[in-house]
């Protein structure tokens, strides 16, 4: 696998090695010792599935918080979304920052998501799936959000969002944060 540290410390663009040959290819997407060697977690307690129907649909920003912080492996393993990060480390030198890549079935891409970093993405194809390996069990009670919109963090989505739960709408912004 190839590990790129992205600009937001800890957030790294993982992509598979191909081994090629006349049948296709082969490509590792995980690897204990491989997370290790790069000083990340690569703990799995939970794995998940996110399906989406409709091009435009926009999950996020969610995280939960302490000691039920968690990190997130995100694959896109059908269509293509543009998947974010929001540094919400308030001593972090990127507070407040994030940043936007392009995950999908055709680039086999994933994102690595340390704690720390709220998590959304917008799905740019109908039928679009992603896959989730998670560091902890997720905790509902701990579960908490930040409004997508926020202009304290600013992200140019894509498109104008054409679906979104009205829970993601009713999270607050980052300033109001608990």
């Amino acid at each position: 696998m190839i590990f790129t540290e992205l600009a937001l410390k800890g957030v790294y663009l993982i992509e598979p090695e191909r081994q090629e040959d006349e049948r296709g290819f082969f490509a590792r997407t995980f690897c204990v010792e491989e997370f290790s060697d790069h000083g990340l977690d690569a703990a799995v307690a939970q794995c998940n599935v996110s399906y989406n129907r409709l091009r435009g649909t926009l999950r996020g920003l969610h995280y939960q918080v302490s000691p039920h912080e968690e990190v997130k492996l995100v694959r896109c393993t059908a269509g293509t979304v543009f998947d974010v990060v929001v540094d919400i480390r308030p001593g972090s030198p990127t507070f407040r920052q994030w940043l936007g890549v392009e995950l999908s079935a055709g680039n086999r891409k994933m994102l690595y998501i340390p704690e720390g970093f709220a998590h959304g993405f917008q799905t740019l194809e109908d039928d679009t799936e992603l896959f989730y390996q998670m560091s902890k069990v997720h905790v509902p009670e701990a579960a908490r959000g930040i409004k997508w919109d926020d202009p304290a963090i600013g992200i140019t989505w894509p498109m104008a969002p054409l679906v979104v739960s009205g829970r993601d709408q009713n999270y607050p912004k980052l300033p109001t944060l608990s």
